[in-house]
């Protein structure tokens, strides 16, 4: 914390004079490190920037950093607080959003739980995220003030030697926003390598729904379509219809797959069905498994678990036919990390097991498409609508599994 009791993360007197000289005479060309620099104090500044100017910045005493608010938590597990925190500012080849809606999702709450390593304290939370480029790196060359975008909540490097392979959501060094570094519970968000993860959005979508596709809508496109490899007439399983899982059932619906939706609340097997599935099947009142066998008449052809849990995954593999594919979408840390595998199952069975972990931005073309034509309609999975200050309730809350839909942040 700072003298004004603000929460910082990574700021400075580089920054906030850099930040200031950016957005006060962006004419001016200001270019932190740039080659042939000047000096003012402690900031360097790139020599196109006039002597007259120089000469106006060192008379002029330093301008506080602008502020925003945000959903922060100093403690895992302790009450999340709206705070006053030091806007981001965008890396070289970075970029700032100003957030327009962000979904809260379990993932979060694992984050806020201490499930995740990565994390730094203080921090924000937020990964699911669509908004507006407010400010841009130096090195940033496809993108723009003002442009609609939303970003995959991992970011590839660009480096490595998983994303020169196209494969981004495995990168070696990736960053993800809420996780590794300050996230979208704020009215502004900085994203690392733009030109690589960000992506851009069509003008006439919802910025509720599209917050779904950096996360939920996205990770479930890349489980059915990429790793599943669903097609028509399969049988399908989705275990969980939170936002995952209903995302998981509208994606396979509309490439023709046969879906079953299995959960504990009626309300969402109701919209499960509603997206398409064929069947339902109430985990509190049937054998999920057997259930699954009956009404396919010999096993799902793929089944995922969207929610993860030992039960979940557990019934996930046992509902499949031989030679069947178990897709493990849902994150299992905590108390969940070490599950018993039915492995006498896999063996005899030769059932493959794959796990899949959100999506690149280059694949999101392929989605964006069936959203045009109308195949998929991210909105009708969007629940509640909260404002900022409802976010800390909401975020400790969704291991209660309450919502039906997508809870998304849209008020701050």
């Amino acid at each position: 914390m700072d003298d004004a009791g603000r929460a910082v993360q990574g700021t400075g007197k580089v920054n906030v004079l850099g930040f200031w000289l950016g957005s006060q005479y962006p004419c001016c060309g200001f270019d932190l490190g740039s080659v042939g620099p000047k000096e003012i104090g402690n900031c360097t500044i790139g020599t196109d920037v006039s002597s007259e100017f120089l000469k106006v910045v060192s008379n002029a005493p330093l301008p506080k950093a602008p502020v925003m608010k945000a959903v922060l938590f100093e403690r895992f597990q302790q009450t999340p607080k709206i705070a006053t925190v030091d806007d981001p500012i965008p890396e070289p080849h970075g970029v700032v959003l100003k957030v327009e809606a962000t979904g809260v999702c379990r993932s979060d709450w694992h984050g806020w739980m201490g499930h995740d390593s990565d994390i730094d304290l203080p921090h924000i939370p937020g990964h699911e995220l669509a908004g507006v480029v407010q400010a841009i790196g130096r090195n940033v060359s496809n993108w723009k003030v003002g442009d609609r975008v939303t970003v995959p909540f991992i970011c590839g490097c660009g480096s490595c030697s998983e994303c020169h392979a196209g494969h981004q959501q495995v990168c070696l060094n990736q960053e993800q926003p809420g996780f590794t570094h300050w996230g979208s519970f704020a009215e502004f968000v900085g994203i690392h390598q733009a030109d690589l993860n960000v992506v851009a959005l069509p003008e006439d979508m919802d910025f509720a729904a599209a917050a779904s596709l950096g996360c939920r809508f996205a990770t479930s496109f890349r489980a059915v379509i990429d790793q599943g490899k669903v097609s028509a007439g399969q049988w399908l399983a989705v275990h969980g219809c939170g936002g995952v899982g209903l995302s998981a059932v509208m994606i396979a619906n509309a490439v023709g797959a046969n879906v079953i939706g299995v959960d504990l609340d009626p309300a969402k097997l109701a919209l499960a069905s509603d997206l398409g599935a064929v069947a339902v099947v109430n985990g509190a009142e049937a054998n999920v498994p057997e259930a699954i066998h009956e009404i396919t008449k010999g096993g799902a052809h793929v089944s995922i678990d969207a929610l993860g849990h030992s039960v979940t995954m557990t019934n996930s593999i046992l509902c499949l036919r031989p030679r069947g594919k178990h897709i493990q979408v849902g994150l299992m840390l905590g108390d969940q990390a070490a599950p018993a595998v039915p492995m006498p199952k896999i063996v005899g069975q030769e059932i493959e097991l794959l796990g899949s972990h959100g999506m690149q931005a280059h694949r999101y073309g392929a989605m964006l498409d069936m959203v045009a034509s109308g195949k998929l309609d991210p909105a009708r999975l969007v629940g509640d609508r909260i404002s900022l200050a409802d976010a800390p309730t909401a975020l400790m809350e969704m291991n209660k599994f309450q919502s039906v839909g997508a809870t998304v942040i849209t008020r701050f």
